[in-house]
């Protein structure tokens, strides 16, 4: 072979760039064709079960809040902020783990999740009082929305877009996994043993993945660029902005109308405060920022804007249904703990195969537009039917009116969190999927705020209204998840009937405020953009990166 001249190499380097950068388009177009490595098979199974970790200690606790309450000495405000503290660090603290790994690898930031989550199950576990009981869930929402996130941004990472749908209908069911035996197990402990050991069961999956995570392969490309240059590059004027301002959003809008009114200054200076730190955050990450932690172009796309807020609505919607329901079964239906967390299995049984269904069906047929326009709209009905939900229902009829929900959810679960995928682009892609996640959590957050407030303040209104009950009014309807208690010992008779009517009357605005919202999304919906789930494999293997610089090497020797 003769001399290659300077212009050969460089041709011949630009076809084997153009190899690299299509290789693996040619590769999704047979679905056949993927398949995971041992050792990411392993990485996987180790996340999944963490994030079914995080999702049973995000749920369990909604079962074992009267218990929790009277045990504790608290309010139902801070009984729900047992709850909320979990849902809003998860939230706040899921684009801060992205972002870390984009600069520091996945791995570390893993590790760093696990360990504040074990704080905080120690802190929580221990706890004698809600102060210390919301210091140690809030450790465990920064550890669970780094474990729940970084699952999520590791499967576009080793996994192509193609087959995407399977993997994360699989996550979707494992997480809808969490949330069915979640509210058991807190019901199981708090009636029989301790509300104590619904921290303490995490340990078991704590130690088996932690030892994984360290002895799994390295499965993120690495960069030569040195730690103080990575640190410079990080967004830490972003982060300082974001996390105090979401947070001063969103406190106020649990206890506004409840604790302070909605004009009360104690509730409008940290409502108006967030709200101009978010904006002022939208306008630094947009004009200053360099590299900054939520990138604007991600939102420039039709379709993730509809699916951040498909996102959002659908954590909403779960979280809502997981503490609300509850009340409705232990405080009008009398039952235990343990039956309480039985009687959601209608809602949250029907969550997992759907998902997975859902899952399989799309990553088959390679369209999404159709499960998400369908589960919005099997959801918004599912929700309307929660309203019939009253006193005197039977069994067979509340059994059958969870159903439909939870069928809705499920399918909308796996699909939205495709559509985000499917509009992103390569360089956009991990941050598209933890905001999508970061979305999802935001709404949980809003899900248990804004049902509290909506609950309490129609308990105290109806109460009110009740000359039998009026006296009662501001008791119960500042605790009313530990009145939970009283009533269930209470002798049946008057006062005690209009109490379960006064609950399940209540209840029905929550229910209608989730229809309302499902329905109001089902409408934004419908202008998702179809993508094609084959057209582009995200993903490039290391294998594949290594041998692309080899051959360059080779023409350049």
């Amino acid at each position: 072979m003769g001399t290659l001249t300077p212009e050969d190499k460089d041709q011949i380097t630009i076809n084997a760039v153009s190899v690299y950068e299509n290789a693996s388009q040619i590769d999704t177009r047979s679905s056949r064709s993927f398949k995971l490595a041992k050792n990411d098979s392993l990485l996987l199974l180790t996340l999944a079960s963490l994030s079914l970790m995080a999702a049973i200690d995000g749920t369990s606790i909604s079962v074992a809040l009267p218990t929790m309450s009277k045990d504790l000495g608290g309010t139902t405000i801070e009984a729900f902020w047992t709850g909320t503290s979990f849902t809003l660090c998860s939230a706040v603290f899921q684009p801060v783990f992205s972002a870390l790994s984009e600069a520091f690898g996945r791995r570390p930031l893993i590790v760093i999740a696990i360990v504040s989550f074990t704080i905080g199950a120690i802190v929580a576990g221990l706890a004698n009082d809600f102060t210390h009981m919301l210091i140690g869930r809030s450790f465990q929402g920064v550890g669970g929305g780094g474990i729940i996130t970084l699952t999520a941004v590791v499967i576009a990472d080793i996994v192509p877009l193609s087959h995407r749908a399977k993997y994360f209908g699989m996550l979707s069911a494992i997480w809808s996994l969490g949330t069915v035996i979640g509210p058991v197990i807190g019901g199981c402990f708090a009636q029989k043993v301790s509300w104590r050991w619904i921290f303490y069961i995490n340990f078991p999956f704590i130690v088996i993945g932690t030892i994984l995570v360290a002895w799994s392969s390295d499965f993120q490309r690495r960069n030569n660029v040195c730690f103080y240059k990575k640190l410079r590059q990080m967004d830490f004027i972003g982060i300082a902005i974001f996390v105090p301002s979401t947070a001063a959003f969103l406190i106020p809008l649990t206890w506004g109308g409840v604790l302070y009114s909605w004009k009360s200054w104690h509730t409008l200076v940290p409502l108006l405060a967030g709200t101009a730190g978010l904006c002022i955050f939208t306008a630094y990450e947009m004009y200053l920022a360099a590299h900054p932690i939520i990138p604007p172009s991600i939102f420039c796309n039709r379709t993730a804007l509809v699916s951040f807020h498909g996102s959002m609505v659908v954590g909403l919607l779960v979280w809502c249904c997981l503490y609300f329901l509850p009340l409705y079964y232990e405080a009008v239906k009398g039952f235990r703990p343990i039956m309480s967390g039985i009687a959601l299995f209608p809602e949250t049984f029907t969550l997992a195969p759907s998902a997975m269904v859902i899952g399989l069906l799309i990553s088959r047929t390679g369209k999404y537009y159709w499960a998400i326009c369908v589960g919005w709209l099997v959801s918004t009905i599912g929700l309307g039917l929660l309203c019939l939900l009253d006193a005197e229902t039977k069994t067979v009829t509340w059994v059958f009116l969870n159903l439909v929900g939870g069928i809705g959810i499920g399918m909308v679960l796996p699909s939205v969190a495709l559509a985000v995928q499917a509009s992103a682009n390569e360089e956009t892609l991990g941050v598209a999927v933890a905001t999508s996640t970061f979305f999802r959590g935001f709404g949980q957050s809003i899900g248990v705020a804004i049902g509290g407030v909506i609950f309490q303040n129609m308990m105290k209104s109806t109460m009110l209204g009740n000359p039998a009950l009026k006296s009662l009014a501001t008791e119960y309807s500042q605790d009313a998840s530990g009145a939970v208690e009283m009533i269930r010992v209470m002798q049946d008779g008057m006062v005690k009937e209009e109490l379960r009517e006064a609950y399940a009357r209540s209840l029905k605005f929550v229910w209608a405020f989730c229809c309302a919202v499902s329905g109001l999304t089902f409408l934004i919906s419908l202008f998702t953009k179809s993508y094609d789930l084959n057209r582009v494999f995200v993903t490039k293997s290391k294998d594949s990166e290594q041998e692309m610089q080899l051959l360059v090497q080779k023409v350049d020797d």
